[in-house]
């Protein structure tokens, strides 16, 4: 090859990332007679090669499909977070008389945190943002949570040691700060499927109940963040089961109409 067409390759290549970058953004639009495409930044596709709304892989829009061909991770860490919150809720409610708590130390270390960590960076490479932040996130609080409980980490013993009263004031405003997190989370949700925003929904109120409760020393509270903490455990099994569950594997999968996109209308 040449300089001059060398030279040549260049300048258009770089005309051509130029007018892209130069292209206006636009709104998602449909076209055809069945409304069968989808435009998406200027590019046209059929409407079932996108991937929608849906809580079984948490996909909060309308997005092209991956290109990593690996399996749906968002059922994995569903699970972990929800078994571990239906603990947890127990153990809150002082179900049975149960004051010892260290067995959920495993399960947030292990299970909830440390599998919900790799189900996230796994949904990190399936292009899926929302799913890789909220996991990853969560995996990463069940982590800092179970370890806290454990005695060589001095976490505990630091606040008992010097003023054990300031303890139910850093656990309040560690939770009200997942909180937070949370809704951020929940806003994100708002033109997904409903079964992912009830799940958020019930996990805010969960921290936000729980970490006023701390704050404040009433008990009561916490025992109210804690019956959250059963949604939390429902919606999440239920959206896991979503993406588990199809008519190949199981007589018993979930309608598809209570997960379609909520906002979507439907046709006369």
């Amino acid at each position: 090859m040449s300089s001059q067409e060398s030279a040549s390759n260049s300048i258009k290549s770089y005309n051509e990332h130029d007018s892209a970058l130069d292209r206006p953004v636009s709104r998602v639009k449909t076209c055809g007679d069945g409304e069968e495409f989808v435009i998406i930044g200027g590019h046209k596709y059929y409407r079932h090669e996108l991937m929608q709304a849906f809580g079984g892989t948490m996909d909060v829009g309308l997005h092209p499909a991956p290109v990593n061909k690996i399996a749906n991770p968002s059922p994995l860490g569903l699970v972990a977070f929800s078994i571990t919150t239906l603990v947890l809720s127990l153990y809150g409610l002082n179900v049975k008389g149960i004051e010892v708590n260290n067995v959920i130390i495993s399960l947030c270390i292990f299970w909830a945190g440390t599998l919900q960590f790799l189900a996230g960076i796994w949904e990190c490479v399936v292009g899926n943002t929302f799913a890789c932040t909220a996991m990853v996130s969560y995996g990463a609080f069940f982590l800092s949570f179970g370890v806290s409980y454990v005695p060589s980490f001095g976490v505990m013993s630091a606040y008992m040691t010097k003023d054990p009263t300031q303890l139910g004031n850093a656990i309040g405003f560690y939770l009200i700060g997942w909180s937070i997190f949370t809704f951020m989370l929940f806003l994100c949700t708002l033109k997904s499927v409903i079964s992912l925003q009830a799940l958020f929904v019930c996990i805010f109120f969960t921290f936000l109940f729980q970490g006023i409760g701390y704050m404040t020393g009433k008990h009561s509270l916490i025992k109210v963040g804690c019956g959250f903490g059963f949604g939390v455990t429902f919606f999440g099994l239920f959206n896991a089961w979503a993406g588990i569950a199809n008519s190949t594997n199981t007589y018993f999968s979930i309608p598809h109409k209570w997960l379609v996109d909520g906002s979507a209308k439907k046709k006369k």
